[in-house]
């Protein structure tokens, strides 16, 4: 019997724990919960003899994987994982892992619930425009970038993307016009929705320059990652440019500074991309299911630190 710790300060929803409960004690694990910590001692305290570990957006960092003497593998309930130090996960033995796709459909979802409300001027009585007919471009066409074209195509919208790590024949594939650069890509679109990972290439790469290549009446739209944003330069073209828009669901560190240009950019309280109950429970079960296989037949199809 493996003993498996779901971490999460911000906890799953009912459903998502039943669902994680049965996985595990079917299994025949012991599952452990530690909800709405407050403190991360509390963490420290739980992991110490925990052999496994489901996160959210819980910090696993050198501090923590030293107190968790017997953990052999961390899964992180959703796609990024930038809240997982690898390595120092590596250097402790720990497979950390992902559960990529759990989560696309809803941020799919959002990024047209938060263009139908910047498109509609946010909904002040005022006449706005729609989205059939615009071209939207996509940064990134991994699992949410696909749903995103998915959902474009039902508005009739005309779909481009860009990725420097899919063939070109399999984004077309897909009935998705591919272009050949992130430059391409911002010129022809009249909206980007923005599906890159936080690493050392793409961090502060969405900047001035690229975003000022938009047309007339552009909408940038980002539920990735706000580090990937160069935000002074944003500003700047914000001020610069009156037509512009920017939609987010991960507040900006410079959100008040933001906030002038009321009418053109909406940040939601927190991240929401991931915040169904679908989700909440599909990426739940998924980390419970990934650490079952684990344990059974050393499986790490997911993981993401070598």
């Amino acid at each position: 019997m493996k003993k498996v710790l779901v971490a999460t300060e911000k906890p799953f929803a009912a459903a998502a724990v039943n669902g994680i409960r049965e996985e595990i004690e079917g299994a025949g694990h012991e599952l452990v919960l530690l909800e709405k910590y407050t403190d991360k001692a509390q963490l420290l305290d739980a992991v110490k003899d925990a052999d496994a570990m489901i996160i959210r957006s819980d910090k696993v960092d050198a501090e923590v994987l030293d107190a968790a003497k017997n953990l052999k593998i961390v899964v992180r309930a959703g796609a990024g994982y930038d809240n997982i130090d690898l390595e120092a996960a590596t250097a402790h033995k720990v497979v950390a892992e992902n559960t990529p796709g759990q989560n696309s459909n809803a941020v799919a979802e959002l990024v047209f619930g938060l263009l139908v409300f910047a498109v509609r001027n946010f909904y002040n009585g005022k006449s706005g425009s729609e989205l059939m007919g615009k071209k939207l471009g996509i940064l990134a066409f991994g699992n949410v970038g696909r749903n995103v074209a998915r959902i474009a195509k039902g508005f009739g919208m005309d779909v481009l993307a860009y990725d420097a790590y899919c063939p070109k024949e399999a984004i077309e594939a897909a009935g998705v016009k591919a272009v050949d650069s992130q430059e391409e890509l911002f010129e022809a679109s009249d909206i980007v929705s923005l599906h890159i990972p936080a690493t050392a290439e793409t961090k502060n790469s969405i900047n001035r320059a690229l975003v000022g290549k938009m047309p007339k009446g552009a909408i940038l739209v980002n539920t990735a990652r706000k580090e990937v944003i160069n935000e002074a330069e944003l500003l700047a073209l914000l001020a610069e440019r009156d037509d512009l828009k920017y939609l987010t669901d991960i507040m900006p560190e410079r959100d008040a500074e933001f906030r002038q240009f009321e009418g053109r950019y909406f940040s939601t309280p927190k991240k929401m991309g991931a915040q169904t109950a679908e989700a909440n429970a599909n990426a739940g079960i998924a980390a419970a299911r990934q650490i079952n296989a684990f344990f059974k037949d050393g499986c790490t199809k997911f993981q993401v630190n070598r």
